[in-house]
């Protein structure tokens, strides 16, 4: 992986600022940033989720292998996603970020872990666990589409994402 610092989302959008194809995304400016890495990048694992976070729990006990797994709850405000241990599970095994379209929760155990992390919003309440949702399936995030294999760029400016690597 290329030094995280030297990816800047500034520069992506200046590069691709002129991109129709929609290979080039901007997620919208909605995201808190937690986690000990401020800026983050990979290639995109998906999961679909709503108020229920057993599969995240099960992706990030696997192999992360540097990449960004990025969670649908439906933009919900009523429930965590994703909190310290889970944080801490994908530190240990290898993820670079998560971005979590909904919350997250136990702010100072998230902040304390080597994985970048964004996230609507905190509430403490904890999900339910029916092991229901889609994993490694296109989803909408806030408006913009990421699909598995896509690679994104998360740093103090925002968060992108494209079809390829673009960086290095």
């Amino acid at each position: 992986m290329s030094n995280l610092h030297n990816i800047s989302t500034c520069d992506l959008c200046d590069a691709h600022k002129n991109d129709t194809s929609g290979a080039f995304r901007v997620l919208p400016p909605v995201f808190l940033s937690f986690g000990g890495r401020a800026s983050f990048h990979g290639s995109v694992s998906t999961l679909k989720c709503f108020e229920d976070n057993a599969l995240v729990k099960e992706a990030v006990h696997q192999p992360g292998a540097g990449r960004v797994l990025v969670v649908d709850g439906g933009g919900s405000l009523r429930r965590a996603l994703v909190g310290g241990n889970l944080a801490a599970a994908a530190a240990r095994n290898g993820w670079a970020g998560i971005v979590v379209n909904g919350c997250v929760r136990d702010v100072a155990e998230l902040n304390a872990e080597a994985v970048g992390l964004r996230a609507l919003a905190l509430i403490p309440m904890a999900t339910e666990k029916r092991g229901s949702g889609q994993a490694d399936v296109p989803v909408q995030v806030q408006g913009v589409w990421v699909r598995p294999g896509d690679w994104l760029y998360a740093d103090a400016d925002g968060i992108v994402v494209s079809d390829r690597a673009i960086h290095g």
